[in-house]
Formats: C-alpha cells, structure tokens, sequence
C-alpha cells in the first residue's frame, strides 16, 4: 500500500509519528513478521521476504511483482516431497523466508535471486532479478543434501555468495566456481545431521550435481555433537580472501555461558582446514550478537555489531544492549594467532596458558608443527589441526549504549566521518556518529514503526542518501538527514548532525559536498564541531546614533569567509533599501540611512533598535542591531525635569534651555547650550526650583504663603511673563502667582500668593507636588519637592491623642462648640485646654488573675496618656500596682500592664491615674484568685503521648485562656476545649522516658501541681497480632487485637483511610455525586478516614469492630490509632488488610420470597448464598428465627446451616405471626424471610369438593401418585437431613478437638520452629541429581543403570563404545527412535515394567539433549492424543502403560529438580519432620506398624495403651568431651525405637545415609560408677506368654525418667536379635527377623489381629465388622487432633506446589500449553477433559509420586506409620484435583470425611492454579528451549549414557528382525539407510552377521 493511498487517519497518525518530510516515503506489505530486505545495487531495486510472500519494489517504494509461496501441506518430521498418506503430521505450513540473496551474473548469463524458505526442509529456488515471479530452477524431488535452511521459524540461518577457481573441475565459466556457504541453527525436527556450516553449489550445475546441494568434496564444518553447538547465526560476510561469520552460542569448553563469536574460512579452502574462531568481547556484559554490519572507519574495514546483555546464562536478549566496533585488521590478527598457536605451539601461548584449542568435539588437537605452516599453508592443509577456536577474545568497550535492545545496524561515511544508523525493538532508528577513538555520539533518533522491531536487514541506498528499514509490516525509506530543514546558521550549528554545515555565501543549511567553496576556510561550518560558530557582527562603531544623523558605521565581523575580488557585500538596515559595503579585513563600513527613511519611533520609547544584516546577493551572512535615539523625545517623556533628564540621559543629548529643546547637537537656535552630563561632569547647569524656603508643613482653611528657591534662572528672568507657582492637590492645580527676588549665588526666591487650601481627607496630612512654571514653560524642580498639607481633626478624636501630636504640627485641643475637638492653633476661637480631661476606662481583660500575679491586663478606653510616660506608675488593679508595658501602649486609647503580686485573694476597681486629673475608674472589678488543681485522670498514659488528661481544680478560670498553659514533667499537655472552673482537658505530648512525672499548670507565671498524684509514662503499646485481615464493607467484624501494654491506651481507635474510586460511566459518577453530598464527613478535605473505636480487654488484647465503608471508595489503608501510637496493619504481620464486598444471603424461598419457608422440626435451615466464609467465620454468624437463636452449625464460601428450636418461636415483629430468619454478620443484617414449622403431616387433605367431584377409581390413582411422592420426598429430605447431619458432627468434633489441637500445634510450632533454624542452609537434606533421577527413573530398583559401569572385556570395550557411539547417532534421528520405540510397543512380550524401563534409558541416553527428547515426547504425545480421542479422552494418562507416559513423568521430573530445590523442597521436609514428630510423640507398634497418633484409619492403634513420656540423658562424644544431651522418649519404645529416636535428636538436620545405623549400636544404662547394663529388643529377660514373646521396652527394664544412657558401638559377641526395619526406596514394611524364633510371635503393644488363638466364627461377625466401618468418636477424635495439627504444614505443601504468586514452572506452563493445543487441535472443548489431561500429567503423575515417596528428593528415612501418614495426604491431593464434587456420606472412606472442609477450597487452589497458566501469555517455546540447553549442560555428567546405551540395544537384540523390519518398511528410513546403520552397530557391538 503506497503512501499517498492510505486513508486520512492512518496519514495523520503517520505524519504525528514521522518527521514532516516529503521524501520519506513508505510501504505496508503481508507476510508479517517481515524478514528479510535486499537491494540490487545496479538497478535500485527491493526485494522483501516474509511468511508466505515474496515482493520487489521500486527505489519509490512501489510493487512491481508479488509471489505467494505457502501456506503449503508440510512437517518438518517429514522429508520432501510429501505425501500425506505417508506423512500423518503434515498440516498447511507458513513458509518463512529464510534466505534472500543475490546471485551475480556471470559473463552472458544474468544474476538471479536466491531464495530459501522454512518448508520442505529448508529448500531453495532461484528467481529472475527484473521479474520475482519468474521460477529460474526449482527442484519438485530435493534430495536430502539440497536441504538448505532451517525448517524451524525460531532458528536462524545465514549466507553468502562467494565465487572462487573452480580446482576440480576443467572449463566451464573461465573457470570459475560459484558457491554459497551457509550458517544455520540446530534444528530438533528433521534432518539432524546437517552441519552448523555447509557449501551449497551454485554454478555450474552439470548433471549429477544438482543446484544447492551440500557435496562431499565442498565441505562442511564437522560437529561432534549437533544439539551441543546450537550456533545461533547473525550475519556471513565475504572481505577480501575470507568468508566470515558471525554468531552466539554456549561457550561448551569453558564458563558455560552464551558469548558471541567470529569466525573466519579462506574463501579458497573448500575442506574447511582453515576455519578458525574467536569469541567477541563487549565489555559491560553485552553477549549476544543481535546484528551486524561489514563497514568502514577511519578508513579501514570495521565489524559494526549490535549486542544485547543475555538474560543469566541462557540466550534470552534482554533490552540492555550496546554497539561495539571491532577493526577487521584486529580481528585477523586475533585469528591468525590462534591458528599460529594451535599450529605449532600446541594451542599455548608463551606463558603456557591456553590459548587456542580444538572446538566441536571432534577428534584433533593442537600440534607442535614447524614455525613456517602457517605462512606456508595460510588455509591449512590436511596435517594441520581444525577447527581451531580462540581462548583469547577480540576485545571492545561500546561505542554506545542503550536501554531499548537494538537489533539492527548500518553504516555510512560523511565527509571522513562514520555515521552508525541503529535500529531498536521498538521501532525507532538511532543515528550515532562514531569517532576516531571509537566512542560514540547519539545525534538523533527518530520513530520509524512505533512498537514494531526494526529487522537486522538496515541498508543504504547506492547513493547513500537513504536507510531503508524493515519493520514487522512496513518497508520505509528514510534520509540520512534533513539539513535543508534548518532555516538559519544557528538552528543548523546546533542540531550537531555531523552530515550538516552551514554554507555562508549560499545561506543554507546543506552536506559538506553540496556546498560549492567548502574547501575555502569559513565557508562551510560543520554542524557536528562544537568550536564553530556562525558569522557574528562582534562590535558596531558607533552602536547608536541620533536619528537626525546620518553617518558611517563599521560593522567588526568574526569568521568573515574570503571573497574574490568581484564580488561585494551590502548592508541593509532593517526593511530600508541595501546600502553598498566597504570591506576591510573583518571591518566593513557603511552608510546609516537618511534620517526621513527611518521609521518613526514607537510610543511611549526614546529610542528604537534596527538590524544591520551583511548581504551576499540576496544571502544574508550575518545580522547586527544598531540603536537610533531620539532626544526630543527624552524630554517630552519627563515633564516635570525636562532639561535634568535630557542631560543625565544614556544617550548623548544636551538642552537649549531658551528654546526649551533637547537635541544632539552641541549648539541651539539661541546660542546657549547646556551640554549632557557625560560630557560636562560637575553639578548640572539646569534651571531648577531646588527647595522650599517656608515650612513645607501647610495646614488646612489657613490662609499660607509658600515661598521657592531656584537656581540657574538667570536665562529664564530675560522673559517678560510672570512667574506662576502651581500646586497639585488630587489632580487640581492651584496656580498662585509669584514675586521673584534674587538672593546670593546665582539663586532667586520665589515667593507665592498665600492661600487657603482645603480638602477632605481622611488621613492626617497629604502630600502635593509644588512647581514653578513662567509662561508656557515649566521649571524644573527637584524630585521629592512637596507641600505636606495637614488637618489637626483628622484621626485626632480626644485630648490625649490631639496633644500628642508633634508640635512642629501646631494642633491643640479646643473646648468650642458644638464639641471639643483638635484643631490648628491658629483656628481655635477660645482659649485652648492645657489640661486633658480624666481618664475614662470602658474594658478590663481578664477581670481576674492569680495572686502572684504574672499575667498581663489589658485597659482599653480614652484619654489614657499623650505617651507611655503618662501612665507609668499611674495604673493600680485591685488596689495593687500593674507595671504597663510600651509594646502594649495605644496613645489614649489602650494601656496594657502586667500583674503584681497581691499576697491574698482581694478584688477591686483598676484605676489609671495621671498628673493632677482625677483617675479614671473601671466599672468592672478585678478578682485575685488563688486556683487549686485537686486531682487528674486518667494517670497514665503511652510515652508516644495522646492521652486526654482532665485535670481537676476550683478557679480554673484565672486569666485569660491564653495565659493557662500545662506541663506533665517538662512536657507541654496541649489544652483542647473550653476551659470552664472547675476542670481542663489537655492531651499529653510524647515523652523520651518512662515513669511518673508531675503535672503542672500555669496560670500565666503562677505555678500550680496536681497534689499527691503522679502521672506516669508507660511503654508504648506494642501490636503483634490482629486477626482477620479482611472484612466486607458493611463492616462490624471483630478484628481481635493482641499485643503488649494495650491497656495503657486511653482511646483505642481502628481508622480506613479512604478515598473516591475514579469513575469513567456518567452512571456511575452521578451515583457517587449523590454519596458525597449523603457521606459529607468522608470527603471534607479535614478527613479522609472512617473510624471505629476499639475495646481494651486486657494489657495484652481488645477487639476493634471494623468500620463501615462504602463499597464506591477504596481502601488505601488500615492502621491503629493508639493515642499518639500508629500502627499500620501492613507493618504488623506484613499483610495488608482486605475489604471485600458483602456475603450475599439468598431468601430462604428463592421462588416466592413472599411465601413462608416450610420447616420440618428436627432438621436444619440450609441457607444459599455467595462468598459467605471471604471474610467471616462460622463462629462470627449468629441467626436468629423469631425471639430464640438457630444455632449456626455450619459454614461454607455458599451455604450456612442453622439448627432452630424444635419448638416454633414467636415472631418479634408485629407484622406476621410466623417469626422470620435474620443472619447477622458484623454489621450486616438480612432478613430472609419468614419459616413455618411443619406437623407431621407433609400433605394437605384433599379438599371437599374435589372428592365429591371425584369418582373412586380416580382417588385410587391419585392416592397411589401421592404415595409415591411422599416416599420419594421422605427420602430425599431424609438423604439430606444425613449429610448435613454427618457435616453437623463433623464440626462439632472438630471444636471439640480445637483446643487440643491448638495445644499440640503450638509444641510442634516450637520444636519446628528449632527446625526451621537448620532447614535454611545445609539443614534441608536434599538428595545430589543423580540419586534423585536413580530413585525416580528407576524406582525400587537395587542395581539402576545410573549407579552401574559398563562391564566389558578391554579388548572387546573400543569395539562396543564405537557401536554404542553410534547407536547414540541413531537414536538422534526422530524418524529412528520413533520407529523403534512403536515397534517395541507392538511387540506382546514387551511389558509393562519393560516400557518404563527403556522410557527410562532414552532418557539417559538423550539426557543431553533435552531439547531433541522434548519433541521427540511431543510427536509420541500427539499419536498418543490421536488413539485415545477416537476411544475416551479422559483416560488419557491416566496410567503408565506406554513408553512416551514414562518419559513424560522422567521430563516433568527432570524440569521440576530445581523448583523442589528452591520452592517446595522446604514445606515438603517440614510436613515430614512435623509428621516424624507427631507420631514419635505417641506409641507406635513396631511389629504392626500402627501408632497412636495418625491420619490413616488402617493405620490407627485403637488400644488405650498406656504410656509415660520420659525424657533421658544421653552422653555424646563430641571430639574428646562428653556432653550430656536431653532426648525425649516413651517407656513403652522398644529399645530399637530408643536408638532411633536417640541417632534423630544427635544427628538433627543431617542426612538419613549419612548417620549411623541402629543395628550397628548397643543402647547402655549407665548407674552410679559401675552400673553399666546393655538394652536390647531381646534378650533371656523377654516375656513369654504362651507363644507369644513381648519385645523389650524401657517399661520392661524399668528404666527411670531421666536416666542416663550411651549408644556405644555394637560388639561382635552381643547378639540380641531385634526387630530390624530396613527401609529402601519403595519398600516399607518393617521386615520381622526371627520372627518364628523357636516358633513363638513377637508382639510390642497389640497383638497381630490374626491370632490363630481366637475363634473363626468370631474373627468376622457382623458386628465388628460393622464397628471397624462405623469409627467410634474416639477414633475419629485421635484422627482430627492430628489433622488439626498438622494443617498448617499440609497447607504449606500444596500452596508452595499450587501457588501462581511465584511464576509456575516453565515446564508446567509449556507443557499445559502443549495439552492446550491438543485439545483446540482435536477440537476438545470440554474443559474437563483438559483439566482431566493436566491432572493426570502433572499432580498425579509427579507431585502424587513425591508427596508419598519424600525419599525420592529428600535423604531422608520414612518409617510405615509416617507413610501411612503421607498416603492420606497424599490422597486428599489427588482428591483435590478431580472434577468430580466431592460429597462426604456415612460410607464415605475416613481420609474424605477428615478432609471434607478443605478439599473445595484445594480445589479452588488448583483451578486458579490452571487457570492463571491458561490465561498467562504464552509463547514460553523459546525460554523453555534455553532452559531444556541449561538443563542438558548442566546434568548430563551425572549420566551414565553408555550403560542406558548397551542396555537399550538388549531391547534391539531382544527384537532386532522387528526393528530392522520396520525400519525398511519406511520409504523415508530408505533414503536415511536407517536399517544399515543399525545392522553397522549390530556389527560392532555383538559381531552380529549381517547383510552388510
């Protein structure tokens, strides 16, 4: 699709994402992801592969041809051509393309186009360059030597095109030979023997030889191990007599990790014996090669490549990537010295460290040739050693560096300069220039395809002015760069694009090139310098000038460019016409233009500022700024000091005072001229009015004369107008004429007409500009010279304050009518008043205070004094002095004073008294008072503070509030609240100890204590606990609160910091628009929580009821307000706390909520409803029916059961009679409805009429139907009444064993808790990879092929391992090893235990190439699905009855080692160890294997055996001391139990086969000095009874509690035999030596249930046989204490196997993926016949396996009771992976019943387990083909590969004319010769004759 065709949104987006630029031009093709991008240089044309397309395009981007090659019917198990009769598998295939090459002409025959794609094995086909579309050679039946490319999509390929001398072959093209040498990955389908490297022939193809064939005389890169060297290709390139390549892979030899390597091939060398690499350093960690270009700097070749960092040893490409450079010549020098080296050094360098050896496992090492092979044979020959590989790397530090990963790169050479584009992930290209040093600079980067990954195929056009690039969709090309875009030399120097400069004389912005006189300094400026700098007027001579004139101005220009001498430059001032230029050096001059040219200057400015631009023709080279002034202007601005601001002005202006005229000349029309200040220093000659010779103090309606001084008037008295002086009072002039009278030096006074000025103001004086003016002309006067008129009335409203006015102002205080008032002396008519009236007072605050005084007293009123000294020592409160205060004073209106002692409680008037005048006298009284504080609660409080303190008292109320401040110790306690007489509340602050400490008030400086009591400061309260962590919002749950010193707190608070949820719907805003305006409390910026306060129980617990929150606002946060404590629930446990939304309770008539819910008595209420257990428990839910309680039995996530009255209760409501079911939950309270209670009668009777209408047969049918229902309903109701009766005793019993239970856990939580300590580090005894893989390939097998070597004859052992060896190549051909391993299976003697066995072999034999093994299993899996689809798919691997099942539990084993290392391997030995425990801690019958305490009713001892706990001191050996250690026991543990327990306690934490054995020990009693006494099973003190013989115990010895015991070594002479428990893998029943010793039965606790004694008819009654099914409660009790105790540890287990919090294995999600697509494949869309697939192959199969067999990963012993333990575990994990729902009966087996409340929430455990690997993205193929290369590498040593090997060929021996049978059936095992080459290891490995 061509660019100008693509509809207007999509241009728009194109033009946001690309620069706005008429040359990019783009092209949007199918075929996505795009792979390839080619151009043919000659004719400019594009070609493009992708999947299924073909395209060539035009240099404009158009199409010209367009090819589809696939999709076609392919597989890449199957060899061309296919067949689908023959080739089950094949399915329509995309063809990727792989290869995209050209193919030069040669001589008359034209070039063609090479192109390979992903089907029919990597096929390629040539196609003519001018048309795609026209097939040149393809071949229809390829042979498998034309096999080119990899078949797989994922695996690269790499070539190029090389033409040599053809040696071989005479003539044929002068000569000439062309061929192409090809990289490609490791595929695991198909053909596996095609080398990482090949030659394919080109040209000449002369029959026999075909196109594109791998001949054996061209050469190929021999590989010892194909799947080992997954080389991953990147780029081939052809630079002078070599072929290079480059590519990652694992460095196999050394450190295991992925590095990138360059390898190089003489391009003569047609047997590869030159081939040598060498690994590529990027430093910085950057491994893997993602691209690379072949380009040059500095003028000499250079390897461009793009790395990216790996991702921890696999070859993932992170997005941490960098460009490194590697010069070619270095790279040469590198691989020339390790060829040197390994030539005739023997591969070490002259400090003996290696440096080059012999990679790809092929047989030939480094020599010790002459010192001349190399020079002699510089391609190698057949003597010298290959392939050689480098130690030492080709060392580079990155150019540059990126975050995004890069994967594409190309260079280009500007101007000497190397120019690196970069393509990235994301779509965008980078463009760095690359300097001579190698360091990098990234200029740019622009989006090219946003989100989309630029392919590694980034080229230049042949003309370089382009990159085209390839995008997943999209062929774009775009410029190199857009110098043309930058408008101005500085916009050009500074976007620093190193193809850019600015070009002087031409004015643009253009490549070095494209510049005419870029050779010629200063003519080009390139961008990319940061020195340069554009052409700059540096100076103007002059920089301003007067607009009136006109002269010569000389511009100073930097960087001036040469011109020659015709050429010239101009001048242009602004938009005014050029002016020619004189150029002189860097000066140029020119002619300022005519003054009546200038534009007039703006408005409001003096001056105006013009550019200069220096012009080449119509070229501006460069721009300066000229100021032209204007000095008329200067003055007209200033008014008021023309002549003062002409002269002082910047610009050089003088004034003509009789002309009153500022110009720039220096002389006037009138001759007399005062110069500009710059140019006549010294006090300015101006005429001015300097000052007021009268009072500049005017008062108001007073007639005044004002009188000026002025200086320099003589010019001004020549005029005949008069003189005028002019006042200005808010803008109106008052103009007083003037007599002038001139005084000494040069002044004159100016005497004014007096006036009287009047005006209202509100202020007492008012500022007026005074000035004189004579004519039309005004003086000047001095700035600031100003009248200050003044009103006495104005502010001043009594005595005081009018006489307190300065003097200078004249004011007094005039006693006329109508009222006294102040005025000017002057204007008071009557004699003015030297006596103010008396003080009056109108406030006094407070009106009380304490009697040491302290506080200050506030008088407010008139005529309180002129000043401060008026009053001082004039004011008495209460009789007592008051010192008043200056900061306080108001004149006359405010005094303030502080209190002084009084010495006694007294009250009285405050007076203030001054001078002669009677004191002024409040009306108010003030009180001294003497507070008391009596006593305060509460009296103590946390040292964080917050506590609200009431102190207690009388007279609290002294002073004024402000003045009351309290202190507890030194801490201030913040008054809150109003503070009345007899209390005050304060709120303690923190505190930095504890203790008590006394509590003070201040009464402003007077002191009072609480008496007798102290307050103390306690630890702050400390929360280590709060459960539940979740409510609903309705809230009211109790979260109960544990912790230390809670009781401290005086308010406890539970606090949810809320906030709005953002609502996009107008639905949902208006519903929360109606919350906010209900909730105002929720929102107002004060308070964004809601709160609940909590109850203190103890010190040690309270319970807070959550708050209730609206389901529209979110939760941010929980915490606890503890006074001034806050304790966030997160930092308590490390959980945060959870608000879900409300259980849903359905009604109980769901139908008809209206009608009555029918209740028959004896049963109990089912309620439905939805998440009821999310965040409440059973015990939290009370139901109430009516006035009584029902009594709730049961809860679960849907349903609760309450058992009601069997008596009907009142209703409680006045409404109905029948009384309704209510549930509450917290805050939460449903009505469900009204209940009914039943009698006995279920059915109504017939009514009246129907039986008259009825006939008699009539009522025999419907009685019989009525029969019938009553029976049916009975039943179900009595069905259900059973079940729920069975879960009602299910719960009960489990709250009857709670507390047992939760004493039992919390002795376990502590010795587990000492466990945990161990478990951590070397603690967790995990079995080494190759006993784990023994015991579970091989599962109780003595002698397992791992463990075995290869037992041959030396002379026969070659010949065999050669056989073996090439076995092993066999078994890596699929088409093989499916073959054999279907032939196999057909056979009926080979069994079940047989196709474990080899499934086993294989996977040791191809232990190293798990890759290969996974798709191997794959392709058995899918015929596998195909067999039972057509039968039940939900059989499918159910059991291990084929081979592929075997290999698929041994893969699941392999992949999930180390998530049982990591992850679950911890929970699983804790669950044993806790089980180990528990069990100890009871009796265990060591004859039967019953124990006391288990989960397993089979198991169970149901005897009351009565037993003593006893706790012994056992003497370890611990070098050479003897430390006592504490072992607990049971005195009725046999004293081989007593070792045992003994050897668990000694060697705690250690591994079971790293311990002693029991048999091997003697058990001794030590008493006093010489009591030894050795203990055994059995001894002559045994008990005999009958036949039966008791073993001995600790009962039977009478050993004490505490004795002290050794274990010693056994002698060989005490020969006590005992019972000996051999444990092996899979095997645990105790085996009973001398058991029949001398025909007498041991027994320990309970004899065998099969005594002979008893009799027949007794042994199976029917009523034991009824109790055994029917466990009595006791039973049931034991069986749930230990459930209850162990849950935790179960819990662990399944969530640490079950959990997606962590990502699941990669194995399980590629696996569940695989099982995915097999469904969708077959067109399964039952999910639960998936989730049927993936319980089968992974809990049962796996998870199953290790649950009851821990021994398999753990070094550990498990005894018949723990396994017995572990069986129900185990069972109850199978359980909880079925579908099918789980329903508990009296019948149902005891583990389902113990289990009955878990396993629906285990189910949901797996569900979302299933779900969440469902719903995750797949595509994990790739990391899980890294991880099976990690895994192969990593464990493939622990493989005895050779022993599986011989032992497989005993299957092939065993069926050899079978195998061989089959495979000649197979036309493809034909082309292979896949029956001769097994009749070969036949051969070699047994001499076997064949048909060779």
């Amino acid at each position: 699709m061509l660019a100008s065709s693509v509809p207007p949104s999509v241009l728009l987006v194109l033009l946001v994402l690309l620069p706005a630029d008429a040359s990019v031009h783009w092209v949007e093709l199918k075929g996505a992801p795009l792979s390839h991008l080619l151009l043919d240089p000659g004719a400019g044309r594009l070609y493009v592969g992708g999947v299924d397309h073909l395209y060539q395009l035009t240099s404009d981007m158009e199409v010209m041809s367009h090819v589809r090659t696939g999709p076609h019917l392919d597989s890449p198990d199957c060899l061309p051509p296919i067949i689908p009769q023959d080739c089950h598998s094949a399915t329509p295939t995309h063809n990727h393309n792989k290869l995209l090459l050209l193919e030069p002409g040669q001589g008359a025959e034209p070039g063609s186009l090479i192109v390979c794609g992903s089907l029919y094995q990597g096929i390629c086909d040539k196609r003519s360059l001018s048309n795609l579309s026209q097939l040149i050679y393809q071949t229809s039946n390829p042979v498998d030597t034309q096999y080119v490319a990899a078949n797989d999509p994922r695996v690269s390929t790499v070539a190029v095109v090389i033409t040599t001398k053809n040696k071989q072959e005479g003539g044929g093209a002068g000569g000439m030979l062309r061929l192409m040498l090809v990289g490609r990955g490791y595929t695991s389908k198909g053909p596996g023997d095609i080398p990482p490297i090949t030659t394919r022939r080109l040209f000449p193809v002369v029959a026999p030889r075909r196109a594109f064939s791998q001949e054996e005389e061209l050469g190929k890169l021999v590989v010892g191990s194909y799947s080992e060297y997954n080389n991953h290709f990147v780029k081939a390139v052809a630079h002078g007599d070599h072929v290079y390549f480059l590519f990652s892979r694992r460095d196999v030899w050394h450190k295991k990790e992925y590095r990138t390597y360059a390898s190089r091939l003489c391009i003569s060398d047609r047997s590869f014996y030159s081939y040598v690499e060498a690994p590529l350093l990027c430093h910085g960690g950057y491994n893997l090669a993602q691209g690379a270009w072949l380009g040059n700097h500095s003028g000499k070749p250079a390897l461009f490549v793009v790395m990216a960092a790996g991702q921890a040893s696999t070859p993932v490409a992170t997005s941490r990537s960098a460009l490194c450079v590697y010069g070619m010549a270095e790279l040469d020098a590198v691989l020339q010295k390790a060829q040197e080296v390994c030539y005739t050094e023997g591969g070490r360098g002259n400090d003996g460290k290696e440096e080059a050896y012999i990679e790809y496992a092929v047989s030939s090492k480094c020599l010790q040739l002459p010192k001349d092979s190399l020079s002699e044979y510089p391609c190698g020959g057949e003597h010298t050693p290959n392939p050689i590989a480098s130690s030492v790397p080709l060392e580079a530090t990155p150019t540059v560096t990126s975050t995004t990963q890069l994967t594409a790169v190309t260079t280009a050479t500007e101007a000497g300069h190397t120019i690196a584009f970069l393509g990235d992930k994301e779509g965008r290209l980078h463009k760095v220039l690359v300097r001579s040093d190698w360091s990098g600079h990234l200029y740019g980067s622009l989006t090219v395809d946003d989100g989309s990954s630029v392919s590694a195929d980034l080229l230049l056009d042949e003309s370089q002015q382009h990159v085209y690039i390839l995008t997943s969709s999209r062929v774009r090309d775009v410029p190199v760069s857009s110098c043309e875009r930058h408008t101005d030399c500085q916009t050009c120097l500074s976007a620093s694009d190193p193809y850019c400069g600015w070009c002087v004389l031409e004015g643009r912005c253009s490549r070095k090139h494209q510049c005419q006189r870029h050779q010629q300094p200063n003519h080009w400026l390139w961008s990319f310098e940061p020195t340069n700098q554009c052409v700059t007027v540096q100076s103007l001579q002059p920089a301003n000038q007067s607009r009136e004139e006109q002269t010569q101005v000389t511009l100073s220009v930097i960087q001036l460019p040469m011109l020659t001498e015709a050429e010239s430059l101009s001048c242009i001032f602004g938009l005014l016409p050029p002016q020619p230029a004189v150029v002189m050096e860097t000066n140029i001059t020119c002619q300022s233009p005519a003054p009546e040219l200038l534009p007039s200057m703006p408005t409001g400015s003096d001056h105006m500022i013009l550019p200069v631009s220096l012009m080449f023709g119509h070229v501006t080279v460069t721009t300066g700024n000229m100021t032209f002034y204007d000095c008329s202007a200067v003055s007209q601005l200033n008014q008021s000091s023309q002549c003062l601001s002409c002269v002082s002005s910047i610009w050089r202006c003088n004034w003509c005072p009789l002309d009153q005229l500022c110009t720039h000349n220096h002389s006037c029309p009138h001759q007399h001229i005062i110069l500009n200040q710059r140019d006549s220093p010294g006090p300015t000659s101006c005429p001015l009015v300097f000052a007021l010779q009268s009072s500049a103090l005017v008062p108001m309606g007073l007639s005044t004369t004002v009188v000026l001084r002025g200086r320099n008037l003589a010019f001004c008295l020549q005029e005949e107008a008069p003189y005028v002086c002019v006042v200005e009072i808010h803008g109106v002039q008052f103009n007083l004429t003037a007599a002038v009278e001139r005084t000494a030096g040069n002044t004159h006074t100016f005497t004014c007409s007096p006036h009287q000025f009047q005006y209202a103001v509100s202020e007492l004086q008012y500022s007026a500009p005074v000035y004189l003016r004579r004519g039309q002309k005004r003086i000047d006067a001095s700035p600031g010279l100003r009248l200050q008129l003044y009103d006495c009335s104005a502010g001043q409203s009594d005595c005081s304050q009018c006489r307190a006015v300065p003097e200078e102002y004249g004011c007094v205080w005039c006693p006329g009518s109508p009222a006294p008032s102040c005025v000017y002396n002057q204007s008071c008519l009557s004699e003015p008043t030297d006596i103010c009236p008396p003080p009056q007072i109108t406030q006094v605050l407070p009106v009380s205070g304490p009697l040491e005084g302290g506080v200050l007293v506030t008088i407010t009123g008139s005529n309180l004094g002129m000043r401060f000294e008026d009053v001082v020592g004039g004011v008495t409160v209460a009789g007592v002095q008051c010192l008043p205060q200056p900061e306080g004073y108001l004149i006359s209106t405010r005094v303030v004073c502080e209190l002084q002692p009084s010495g006694r409680q007294k009250e009285g008037p405050v007076l203030v008294t001054m001078g002669m005048t009677p004191p002024g006298r409040s009306m108010q009284m003030f009180t001294y008072q003497d507070p008391q504080l009596l006593d305060l609660v509460p009296d103590r409080g946390p040292v964080s503070g917050g506590t609200r303190l009431t102190i207690r008292g009388r007279q609290l109320l002294t002073g004024q509030t402000s003045d009351l401040s309290a202190f507890v110790g030194n801490q201030p306690c913040y008054i809150v609240d109003e503070v009345n007489d007899t209390q005050l509340e304060c709120r303690t602050g923190p505190s930095n100890r504890t203790g008590g400490v006394p509590v003070r008030v201040f009464f402003g400086k007077a002191e009072r204590t609480v008496p007798d009591v102290f307050f103390h400061y306690l630890d702050d309260p400390i929360i280590t606990d709060a459960v539940p962590a979740e409510s609903f919002y309705a809230g009211g749950r109790i979260v109960i609160v544990t912790g230390r010193n809670l009781d401290v707190v005086q308010q406890p608070i539970i606090a949810v910091w809320v906030e709005p949820v953002e609502v996009q719907r107008v639905k949902r805003r208006r519903q929360l628009a109606l919350l906010t305006a209900k909730q105002q409390l929720v929102f107002n910026s004060t308070m964004t929580t809601v709160s609940e306060r909590c109850s203190v129980l103890s010190s040690s617990q309270m319970t807070c009821l959550t708050p209730t929150v609206s389901p529209e606002l979110k939760v941010k946060g929980i915490w606890f307000q503890l006074d001034n404590v806050r304790v966030h629930y997160e930092s308590i446990k490390g959980q945060s706390f959870s608000y879900y939304p409300n259980p849903e309770l359905f009604p109980l008539n769901r139908e008809a909520p209206d009608v009555p819910y029918r209740f028959k008595p004896g049963g109990v209420i089912a309620v439905e409803g939805l998440d009821l257990t999310r965040a409440m428990s059973r015990q939290e839910v009370t139901a109430r029916l009516g006035d009584q309680e029902c009594q709730v039995k049961t809860l679960d996530s849907t349903h609760l059961y309450c058992e009601p009255p069997e008596i009907q209760p009142m209703s409680v409501e006045e409404s109905s009679d029948l009384p309704s079911l209510k549930v509450f939950m917290g805050n939460l309270q449903v009505d469900l409805g009204l209940v009914q209670y039943d009698s006995d009668s279920l059915l109504s009777p017939v009514p009246l009429a129907a039986q008259i209408g009825l006939g008699a047969g009539a009522a025999v049918i419907i009685l019989s139907v009525l029969v019938i229902i009553l029976m049916y309903r009975r039943k179900s109701k009595q069905a259900l009444r059973d079940y729920k009766k069975v879960l009602l005793q299910l719960e009960t019993l489990e709250i009857n064993v709670g507390d047992q239970c939760r004493k039992e856990f919390t002795d376990l939580m502590t010795e587990m808790m000492d466990l945990s300590s161990d478990v951590g580090g070397p603690g967790l005894p995990l079995l080494d990879y190759r006993t784990y893989a023994e015991r579970v390939f091989f599962p109780g097998q003595q002698a397992a092929p791992l463990s075995r070597q290869l037992d041959l004859p030396e002379s026969r052992r070659q010949t065999v391992e050669q056989g073996l060896q090439q076995l092993n190549n066999l078994l890596n051909n699929r088409l093989f090893l499916t073959r054999f391993i279907h032939t196999l299976e057909a056979q009926q003697g080979f069994s079940q235990r047989d196709r474990g066995y080899v499934a086993s072999l294989l996977t040791m034999a191809l232990h190293d190439k798990l890759e290969y093994f996974t798709e191997v299993m794959k392709s058995l899996l899918q015929d596998l699905v195909q067999q039972y689809v057509a039968k039940n798919p939900k059989l499918m691997l159910r059991r291990t009855e084929t081979v592929v099942e075997k290999m698929l539990t041994n893969w699941m084993s392999i992949c999930l080692y180390s998530f049982l290392k990591e992850v679950a391997g911890e929970p699983l030995y804790m669950l044993y160890r806790a089980i180990k425990y528990q069990v100890d801690k009871g009796p265990v019958d060591v004859v039967t294997g019953k124990a006391k305490r288990t989960l397993n009713d089979s198991h169970l001892l149901r005897e009351d055996i009565d037993y003593c706990a006893m706790t012994l001191t056992v003497l370890v050996k611990n070098g050479v001391e003897v430390q006592p250690c504490p072992v607990k026991v049971l005195d009725t543990d046999t004293i081989t139990q007593v070792k045992d327990k003994i050897l668990d306690q000694v060697y705690r934490g250690a591994p079971f086969s790293q311990r002693p054995a029991a048999d091997s020990l003697d058990l001794e009693w030590r008493s006093g000095q010489a009591g030894h006494l050795t203990l055994s099973d059995d001894d002559v003190t045994a008990v005999v009874q009958g036949r039966w013989k008791r073993l001995n115990t600790l009962q039977h010895y009478k050993v004490p509690d505490g004795a002290t015991v050794a274990l010693i070594p056994r002698s060989q002479s005490s020969g006590g035999v005992g019972v000996n428990q051999v444990f092996q893998t899979g095997e645990k029943t105790p085996m009973l030596e001398g058991e029949e010793e001398e025909g007498l039965r041991l027994w320990h606790l309970v004899k065998s249930s099969e005594d002979p004694e008893i009799p027949k008819h007794r042994k199976s009654s029917m009523r034991e046989r009824e109790r055994a099914k029917a466990i009595p409660e006791i039973y049931l009790t034991r069986l749930l204490s230990m459930k209850g105790t162990l849950q935790k540890f179960v819990d662990d287990v399944f969530v640490a196997i079950l959990s997606t919090k962590r990502p699941p294995p990669i194995a399980v999600r590629f696996f569940f993926d695989f099982l995915d697509d097999m469904a969708e494949k077959h067109g399964i869309d039952d999910p639960e016949t998936v989730h049927i697939w993936k319980t089968n192959s992974l809990p049962l199969r796996f998870w199953v396996n290790i649950l009851k067999n821990p021994q398999f990963v753990l070094d550990v012993q498990v005894t018949d009771s723990i396994d017995a333990v572990l069986s129900v575990i185990a069972q109850t994990f199978i359980d909880s992976c079925t579908t099918s729902e789980h329903k508990v009966g009296r019948d149902s087996p005891v583990n389902k019943l113990l289990y009955a409340r878990e396993i629906p929430r285990y189910k949901q455990l797996v569900e979302r387990y299933y779900s969440d690997i469902h719903s995750a993205a797949s595509g994990c193929y790739q990391e899980m083909n890294s991880t099976l290369t990690e895994l192969s590498g990593s464990f493939a040593s622990e493989m005895n590969s050779l022993v599986a090997l011989h032992e497989l060929y005993k299957y092939i021996n065993k069926y050899y004319d079978q195998v061989i049978m089959s495979l000649e059936e197979d036309s493809s095992g034909q082309k292979m010769q896949l029956a001769y080459r097994l009749q070969q290891v036949a051969a070699l490995v047994e001499n076997k004759v064949t048909d060779l």
